[in-house]
């Protein structure tokens, strides 16, 4: 930090004129002062009075309750989408602090601006994964195989939340025998990373379950943040049972997901990797079974085979009773086995028959076959709507005919009248007056023509005889 150093003496020898200093001189003072004795630092507050002159500098006031601090972000320092930035929005910024010396205000001269919340989070959450690497916590030697078919499999999540409906209802349909223990906790809020922790801790003491289901539905970065927390890391890290991390969406990423032994995508795509599909392993345990019954039956056989055989070999000696007694005994257990196989038969039987009969109630026959009837039903209504649609057609024609009909001159010839042209000129004559003794005229009536010569005209004054 730089200091200044005034002799006493000078100060009570010399006149307030003589020492007065001027007011750039202490703007300039006060400015070094600042910008030696603080480093350049993060500010968080709200930005207000946010001006944008045409030289490119933005120049705003960084807010909170009880105070203020001017702020000059000049053009230069700008990157990224800062200039996207708006008066209420909550700002982190980086600078350091100045005074303009000219006006003699203190301010923070800017060189980096980012969105409060998820930046400050994303910064935790890079700081954290680093650490965690470096220690090795991410490292695919410490994680645990999953249980091939878990005997019991444990859920940690908001027993109210989307993800356990999701999981629970994915396991139910793969394989509904085993069972599912629920660990409620809250999975988002500042409490939620303890309550997660002590559900882990629970779920390891009580050792009722060999795999653990570690998650939520999607949501923001802030809502996610719980299991970004060191605490619930650790904790999923040092599990000796066996974690899927199954966070949001697919495209979310938490650290639980890198410290955990499986990542899943979904909560659902955890409940399918946690277990087999309960119809492949019944598939699987048939072919067993039989494979089982073949070799008990190839067993009893030789079994027999070798009693005849011994049979044979004792009949000199009379061991019959003995012989008689272990033929009654494999007759006995061929029976058992083979009511066991019946039994077993009967059964997957009967499941196939109800299967079938699932399966006859969705056959794409049944939806044809409804399909059809709404097909001619539709047929039926477009057939007398088509014809009501003519019949409506023939009524206008009808009218349409009776309309020109009234208005045809053809209709008025049959009334006795006659249209009087001129031979020569084919000229409509409609005035006796200007027709001249002796003109051929053409009289068409309303069936045929005829031709004559005028004689006398009459007007409309002059008597008819």
């Amino acid at each position: 930090m730089r200091t200044y150093t005034v002799a006493v003496n000078d100060l009570l020898t010399e006149s307030p004129a003589n020492r007065a200093i001027s007011v750039s001189e202490l703007n300039r003072q006060a400015k070094a002062l600042l910008e030696q004795g603080i480093a350049r630092i993060w500010v968080a507050g709200e930005i207000s009075n946010l001006a944008r002159p045409a030289s490119g500098h933005l120049y705003f006031t960084l807010k909170d309750e009880s105070a203020q601090l001017r702020c000059a972000f000049f053009r230069g320092r700008q990157r990224g989408p800062v200039i996207n930035i708006k008066n209420g929005d909550q700002m982190l910024v980086f600078g350091k602090v100045s005074i303009f010396e000219s006006r003699g205000e203190f301010q923070l001269i800017v060189e980096q601006v980012e969105e409060a919340g998820e930046g400050e989070l994303l910064r935790r959450f890079e700081a954290l994964k680093k650490t965690l690497a470096a220690e090795g916590l991410f490292s695919d030697e410490r994680k645990q195989a999953l249980p091939t078919l878990p005997s019991r499999i444990g859920v940690i999540t908001s027993h109210t939340g989307a993800a356990v409906r999701d999981i629970v209802s994915v396991l139910r349909r793969r394989f509904p025998a085993i069972p599912v223990v629920i660990y409620p906790t809250a999975v988002q809020g500042e409490w939620a990373a303890p309550q997660i922790v002590g559900a882990i801790d629970t779920a390891i003491r009580r050792g009722e379950c060999d795999v653990l289901i570690v998650g939520r539905g999607g949501g923001s970065l802030e809502d996610l943040w719980p299991f970004n927390e060191e605490i619930v890391a650790r904790a999923i890290a040092d599990c000796p049972i066996p974690v899927i991390s199954a966070v949001g969406h697919e495209v979310d990423f938490t650290i639980a997901d890198f410290v955990a032994d499986v990542r899943a995508a979904t909560p659902s795509g955890a409940a399918e990797i946690v277990v087999p599909d309960q119809a492949e392993w019944q598939r699987h345990l048939a072919i067993a079974s039989t494979r089982i019954a073949t070799l008990g039956r190839r067993y009893i056989e030789d079994r027999y085979q070798s009693i005849d055989w011994l049979g044979k070999r004792l009949a000199q000696s009379s061991p019959a009773a003995t012989v008689a007694r272990q033929r009654d005994w494999l007759r006995n257990l061929q029976q058992v086995m083979t009511g066991a196989m019946r039994h077993g038969l009967s059964h997957r039987a009967g499941k196939f028959e109800r299967t079938r009969s699932q399966l006859l109630q969705h056959s794409p026959v049944l939806l044809v076959q409804r399909e059809t009837s709404k097909t001619g039903s539709l047929e039926q209504r477009l057939r007398v709507a088509g014809a009501n649609s003519v019949e409506r057609l023939r009524q206008k024609l009808n009218l349409a005919a009776r309309g020109l009909d009234a208005v045809s001159p053809l209709a008025t010839l049959d009334r006795g009248y006659a249209i009087i042209s001129d031979v020569e000129s084919g000229r409509i004559l409609t005035d006796a007056k200007k027709i001249e003794q002796g003109a051929r005229i053409k009289a068409r009536l309303a069936r045929g023509a005829v031709e004559a010569t005028v004689t006398k005209s009459l007007t409309e004054n002059s008597d008819e005889d």
